[in-house]
């Protein structure tokens, strides 16, 4: 491949995965798809219907991803969730902190985007909040307290965390059987166990959610791992994925991507700043969002309400921005691009986030209480 093509490519890539967070937005907007939603409406209501949408998804995202890994499409050892140590701790803890604050800020990382572009000015300081607490836990201040504290309390798993191919190791299969065996399989009783919901059975919307995001996670993995993927770079020779920012196969997040955005927009017009999957993702999911409420008329701008709101909305976005980067991942990054991948780090990051959002829910509670 010769430069010209490459850079073709490079682009096209951008604009692929750009498409294909727009639909998210769209699609999230348009069925109130919420993480902290679907564990509210539990709590408060007994109501599972949306928790079942965010599990087809799930279950979605996850036979796309091992379809794709047994085709040979996409290579599973390429993505950050694959990493041999498990880092439980910082999965455990982030994933709560992430949890707790979603709550307080009305919603996770992917929603805080969707209410900007359906017109939430105080969604947009959760943004500018949460963007900076996490390229502060990537590079700066609690980065330093993070790697020196919750991430050095690991194991070992090998030849990786994802279940299917630590299976494959333990019994003696082949990968790519376990993998269609366990993946495809897993993901199926999933979408199984949702749709058997009696208000997913009847509710176009619940099934619009779940395999529509649930589809844009696998189409992702598809834009980055194998659209993206490049053998032979045309002047280091090496192998490479286009427009990552981890250098290897990436899906939907939204923490770390909120912290490469501000850091584009910031250093705009320093040449080495350059657009990458996490940052179009982004402004995808906003654009998405935007046209759908344009569309349908339900773009409405919204404020603070007092004091208290905006206290407890920052509060949130610190945990948010600090939890996600710590956790390797938001609702999205680990509780459904993760999960995808069957890792064990990503199952401990979904047991803290579902921990940390019924505190948050408790708090609120108390808050609610008191007054």
């Amino acid at each position: 491949m010769d430069a010209a093509a490459f850079q073709s490519l490079h682009t096209t890539v951008l604009w692929a995965a750009f498409a294909v967070s727009a639909l998210f937005g769209a699609i999230a907007h348009r069925t109130h798809f919420c993480t902290m939603g679907a564990i509210s409406d539990i709590v408060n209501m007994g109501d599972w219907t949306r928790m079942r949408m965010w599990i087809m998804a799930i279950g979605v995202a996850m036979v796309g991803f091992h379809a794709m890994a047994a085709l040979g499409w996409i290579d599973p050892a390429q993505t950050i969730y694959y990493s041999g140590r498990v880092i439980w701790l910082s999965a455990l803890l982030g994933g709560a902190l992430f949890g707790f604050g979603m709550v307080l800020a009305s919603g996770c990382g992917s929603k805080t985007l969707i209410r900007i572009g359906a017109g939430s000015l105080k969604s947009l300081v959760v943004f500018f909040v949460m963007g900076v607490a996490a390229f502060a836990t990537l590079r700066g201040i609690t980065a330093v307290l993070r790697d020196r504290t919750v991430d050095r309390v690991a194991f070992q798993m090998e030849p990786g965390s994802a279940l299917p191919d630590w299976l494959a190791a333990q019994l003696g299969w082949a990968p790519a059987t376990t993998t269609l065996i366990v993946g495809v399989g897993i993901g199926a009783v999933l979408i199984a166990w949702a749709a058997a919901g009696e208000g997913v059975q009847r509710s176009a919307q619940a099934w619009l959610a779940g395999v529509g995001i649930g589809g844009c996670a696998a189409a992702m993995w598809w834009v980055s791992g194998r659209l993206g993927f490049v053998p032979e770079h045309p002047e280091t020779l090496e192998a490479v994925y286009l427009a990552t920012n981890s250098g290897r196969m990436e899906s939907l997040t939204f923490t770390a991507p909120m912290a490469y955005t501000l850091d584009w927009l910031i250093y705009f017009s320093d040449q080495n700043k350059v657009l990458t999957l996490g940052v179009v993702s982004v402004l995808g999911v906003v654009a998405g969002a935007f046209v759908h409420a344009v569309a349908t008329r339900t773009f409405r701008w919204e404020g603070f309400a007092g004091t208290r709101d905006t206290a407890l909305h920052i509060v949130g976005a610190l945990c948010m921005g600090v939890g996600g980067v710590t956790a390797m991942g938001c609702t999205i990054g680990q509780g459904l691009s993760g999960l995808s991948t069957l890792s064990v780090t990503s199952a401990v990051a979904f047991a803290g986030i579902v921990l940390g959002a019924l505190a948050g829910l408790r708090f609120q509670l108390w808050l609610l209480e008191h007054d």
